[in-house]
């Protein structure tokens, strides 16, 4: 196997690495000069280490803390202006509707052709 081949598998087994590059903190050259250099040795890719944590469960303490971080006046606001917007566009589509319906009256009969400007 090359070299470029080793570096290859090296940055597959090391999804940490990845991150470095995705977040633009170090570039693929950059790694792979450190690979040139020392190999797979751990010492070398110490710095670049990141530990990965699971996340923790939800707990009904960590649920407690979630609910006095909500400001329910601010939730409320948000529902009657939402409540508001949704009260105008219904409006608006009604108004309209009857509009429609009070200028049609009746069923339209063709005016004759003979009749011009109401004779």
């Amino acid at each position: 196997m090359s070299k470029i081949e080793d570096f290859k598998e090296f940055i597959r087994n090391k999804p940490e690495l990845v991150e470095y590059i995705k977040n633009k903190e170090m570039t693929m050259q950059s790694f792979y000069e450190i690979y040139d250099v020392y190999g797979d040795n751990e010492d070398a890719w110490k710095p670049y280490e990141r530990s990965v944590t699971n996340p923790s469960p939800i707990t009904p303490s960590k649920i407690t803390d979630i609910m006095k971080n909500i400001n329910l006046d601010e939730i409320q606001k948000h529902i009657n202006t939402a409540q508001k917007a949704l009260g105008m566009v219904e409006d608006l589509t009604t108004k309209g509707t009857n509009t429609l319906n009070n200028t049609v009256k009746g069923p339209l009969s063709p005016r004759p052709l003979n009749k011009f400007f109401e004779d």
